[in-house]
């Protein structure tokens, strides 16, 4: 939490700023409503929660976490876009997997492991396009990007994107009685 707590809000291109703000009024707001949602329902609010105060311009939000989430909570089901987290508990791979599995996104999953063996059991279960084991980092060019379920169709980005962008065609010739047939 304290990490959290030591983010310095303020505009990308000020020195020191590790926190930035939100696209516009909107997602301030649907931070707060999840927010406010998630503590009505029982969630416990560990740090920040609201609105940035002291700084003047752009839509910036306190980083926030929140504990003790649900999944009958609106965080559970859409999309925040903002700086929170909300900490979910379980008791075994299986039943975090089939939380995480419940959600019409997939576009990634994060997770912590020790063990490689469970970090290869868990991330196979996991329905998203992208998996990131003791990181937050995914994103690299010779890597594929893309998520699935509603999170998107398709890929881009690595030798596996570049089947979007190609056409192709086949040619059959015939002939003497004998057919043969290639891809070009």
């Amino acid at each position: 939490m304290e990490k959290v707590q030591s983010l310095k809000l303020g505009r990308g291109i000020d020195d020191g700023t590790t926190q930035g703000p939100l696209i516009n009024k909107a997602a301030v707001e649907k931070v707060q409503s999840h927010v406010q949602d998630t503590i009505t329902k029982g969630a416990v609010l560990r740090t920040g929660g609201r609105k940035a105060r002291n700084l003047q311009g752009g839509y910036f939000f306190e980083p926030t976490i929140l504990t003790n989430v649900t999944q009958n909570m609106s965080v559970n089901s859409e999309e925040t876009f903002g700086p929170l987290a909300a900490i979910f508990s379980f008791s075994s791979d299986k039943e975090v997997v089939q939380m995480s599995n419940t959600t019409e996104f997939g576009l990634a999953g994060y997770f912590f492991s020790e063990s490689l063996e469970r970090a290869f059991s868990v991330a196979r279960q996991l329905e998203c396009g992208m998996i990131g084991v003791n990181t937050g980092f995914i994103s690299a060019v010779e890597t594929p990007f893309g998520g699935i379920k509603e999170s998107g169709l398709g890929i881009e980005g690595s030798k596996y994107g570049l089947s979007e962008f190609q056409n192709i065609k086949s040619v059959t010739i015939r002939n003497l009685g004998l057919s043969s047939r290639c891809e070009i």
